[in-house]
């Protein structure tokens, strides 16, 4: 079927490399490479350089991926339709989510989602906030779902979902654990632990630095949120992280909570889409799922 080969070609676009696009779609790369042949001797025309490391498009191949990506777009929509016929949801649904979101709440979101919508398939990414980003944009993804901010003009951001708790933790034998609240001044020269550039974690903590103006002594990062606390945990230093994170060693004694003076520190969670794609039933549906959420 025509439309199983241009799922092939964009696929193979998307990832750049003709192994990567057969494990993503089960096929042997050999049964990849033939469904390009096929696809460049139906239009006569090479449609993309090969070499070892890397594909690149020509003339030809930017306008048919272009094409591609809308007759599947449309062919998605149209079995969508006719599933609707039979007041069925189906198809797939890619999702894409920042580190807090994903390793500590999306998990329960699809298991609901699966069980409500068994027919559709979910595939699900994790990354930072950046990351998901640009994945949205390039149409890897559906749905994004970030806490950092993004401002692109091509992707629509949508309502806030979910507002989350910030907390400021240190180890149990920091200066600050018996403090009963800090304010800035108490905060100035300590070390802190930071994720990666990129994540809306760290987009967040370098607003809260330079919002109270403290002078910071070091800084380590770390390009994840276990990372982080573990490095808090072990005495390293000081860290912003969303109560998701560290209810377990908060619960335990093995990080110790401080309250800023004069602040209750959110922010929110945010769901990204493509201006340019139409949304497909079950993406509506996991819209909804969101906006009812309540945990």
């Amino acid at each position: 079927m025509m439309v199983d080969t241009l799922k092939v070609y964009v696929t193979v676009v998307e990832q750049s490399n003709f192994s990567r696009a057969a494990k993503m779609l089960n096929l042997s790369q050999p049964g990849v490479s033939l469904h390009i042949r096929n696809l460049e001797n139906e239009f006569g025309v090479k449609l993309i350089h090969r070499s070892s490391k890397h594909v690149k498009m020509t003339e030809a191949g930017e306008i048919l991926y272009e094409r591609a990506k809308q007759m599947l777009s449309l062919f998605d929509a149209a079995k969508e339709e006719i599933h609707l016929l039979r007041d069925e949801v189906t198809g797939s649904l890619k999702i894409g989510a920042s580190y807090t979101i994903g390793e500590y709440i999306l998990p329960r979101l699809i298991a609901e989602f699966a069980q409500q919508y068994p027919q559709v398939d979910v595939h699900a990414t994790i990354a930072n906030t950046e990351d998901i980003a640009q994945a949205v944009r390039t149409n890897e993804l559906d749905i994004g779902l970030v806490e950092g901010k993004v401002d692109y003009a091509d992707i629509q951001v949508k309502h806030p979902f979910m507002e989350d708790e910030m907390v400021l933790v240190v180890p149990p034998d920091h200066p600050l654990s018996s403090a009963r609240g800090a304010d800035a001044a108490m905060l100035q020269h300590q070390v802190w632990i930071l994720r990666e550039n990129g994540s809306g974690t760290r987009s967040y903590c370098d607003q809260f630095i330079k919002d109270l103006g403290l002078a910071v002594k070091r800084i380590f990062v770390f390009n994840s949120n276990q990372g982080v606390k573990e490095a808090v945990m072990a005495g390293l230093g000081a860290a912003l992280l969303s109560r998701w994170v560290i209810r377990k060693e908060l619960e335990a004694g093995e990080l110790c909570s401080i309250q800023v003076k004069g602040a209750r520190i959110t922010r929110q969670f945010f769901i990204l889409q493509d201006t340019k794609t139409s949304s497909t039933m079950a993406m509506k549906m996991f819209v909804q799922k969101l906006r009812q959420l309540n945990i």
